[in-house]
């Protein structure tokens, strides 16, 4: 059975590139059938934030991406990874490492002199002597020392990295706690994750956890690893740029099934179909057609299909949607009628609302200037025509609409014949039979 995962860490809001992440993951278990897991990486005590695990939680309610079973974390998992950090030391695949910051220090700084990949050199790896007083000891596992470590990555394909490139590196801290290659790679096991999907950014951390999988005998999953996206000049994407908490996006009126669509295609392709319903992609997304290249972020194709699924979303759905943005058309009969006006103008719910409240709020005050330049001419005895016209014909009020002060009724009515043949010619060009009484 595909089991896939999402594992955020609280540290930060989730972004969006955090979310194609676990979008391709969850369709991925979507389109197989299978399990979508959630976990919650939150072994860094010190950065832990619970406000940025609330915000993550709401971004997957609010696009609709739910997980299977229970949230999981790993904060709640130290007496299991222990277990494991006991088993290799017993083993003799694990060892404690009594070298000071001190130490590490110099050897870094004479490999760099001597231009040198900084690494650990392994001098504890089979030390036997009397332990140094004073020194807390990490926790370091035994990497392999010659050959290759090989895996199939689903979208990069055949990854060869030299054993000698990855150290003994530390699986638990001084103070106990666990690290992070060691944990993700024992979860990842344990909730029998047959499918990694996550940025490339993690690339070079799969070989070290190859080397815990083997030497805790579990199986490999299937690794695969997404490009980043970039911001529209080919760069790494920036807050600036859109790489911004996702619950912003709700805030600036951008539909969750448009932020979808938009995500999924960043990256992942099906021929030259740009809009994907839920369903769609489901139906078609498979992992093997991630594309290997970057991605470049285009707000202007995000606006766009905002506005694509604003035109096709119901009055309902609308009418719900509007409330968070001061406007309340519950219990206005016209609601279907001001939507149909409004909803091809808004590209955002915050563009939409802004169009509706123009109709529903009466203007208190005009632009001076604006209102000068406007009103010259014969415009202004043509929009008090096309005023009487409206009163007489379909009054909406006891007041009749006025575009300008006037004393009676009978003047009004008077007026606006006079004044229909410049109405309807130089206005609409409409023949004078139609005005016919």
């Amino acid at each position: 059975m595909t089991v896939t995962r999402f594992a955020p860490s609280p540290t930060g809001y989730l972004h969006i590139g955090g979310l194609r992440t676990a979008l391709f993951s969850w369709l991925t278990a979507q389109h197989n059938k299978g399990t979508f897991l959630l976990r919650i990486e939150d072994t860094d005590m010190a950065r832990n934030s619970e406000e940025a695990k609330d915000a993550i939680l709401k971004a997957f309610e609010w696009v609709g991406m739910g997980n299977d079973g229970e949230v999981v974390y790993q904060s709640k998992r130290f007496d299991l990874y222990k277990q494991y950090i006991d088993q290799l030391l017993e083993e003799g695949k694990a060892y404690k490492c009594y070298m000071s910051k001190e130490e590490l220090t110099i050897l870094r700084e004479e490999q760099m002199a001597k231009k040198e990949r900084t690494r650990y050199d392994g001098r504890y790896r089979d030390f036997r002597g009397t332990p140094p007083v004073g020194v807390d000891p990490v926790i370091r596992i035994k990497a392999p020392q010659e050959g290759m470590i090989t895996f199939e990555d689903g979208v990069k394909g055949t990854i060869n990295i030299a054993a000698s490139e990855v150290d003994d590196f530390v699986i638990a801290r001084a103070d106990g706690a666990p690290t992070y290659n060691f944990v993700v790679a024992i979860d990842d096991a344990l909730m029998g994750c047959s499918e990694v999907i996550r940025g490339d950014d993690h690339l070079y951390n799969t070989p070290k956890q190859i080397v815990v999988y083997k030497a805790l005998g579990f199986d490999l999953p299937n690794f695969n690893h997404v490009a980043m996206i970039n911001n529209e000049q080919g760069k790494k994407l920036s807050k600036r740029d859109g790489a911004t908490d996702v619950m912003d996006y709700k805030t600036m009126g951008y539909l969750p099934e448009a932020l979808l669509n938009f995500l999924v295609r960043l990256g992942w392709s099906h021929g030259d179909q740009e809009i994907f319903s839920l369903e769609e992609m489901i139906a078609l997304f498979d992992p093997k057609d991630i594309n290997k290249s970057s991605s470049n972020y285009n707000l202007d194709k995000l606006l766009w299909l905002n506005a694509h699924y604003i035109k096709e979303a119901s009055d309902e759905k609308l009418v719900t949607l509007l409330k968070d943005f001061g406007v309340d058309l519950e219990d206005n009969d016209k609601a279907s009628m001001i939507l149909t006006a409004t909803k091809e103008r808004g590209k955002t719910l915050v563009e939409l609302a802004k169009q509706i409240k123009l109709i529903m709020i009466a203007p208190t005050e005009y632009d001076a200037k604006s209102s000068k330049k406007a009103f010259k001419g014969e415009a202004k005895e043509i929009l008090n025509a096309f005023a009487d016209m409206l009163s007489l014909s379909s009054p909406t009020s006891k007041r009749s609409i006025s575009f300008c002060d006037g004393k009676d009724s009978r003047r009004k009515r008077d007026r606006f014949w006079k004044n229909r043949y410049a109405f309807t010619r130089k206005s609409y060009g409409f023949d004078d039979r139609f005005w016919t009484r």
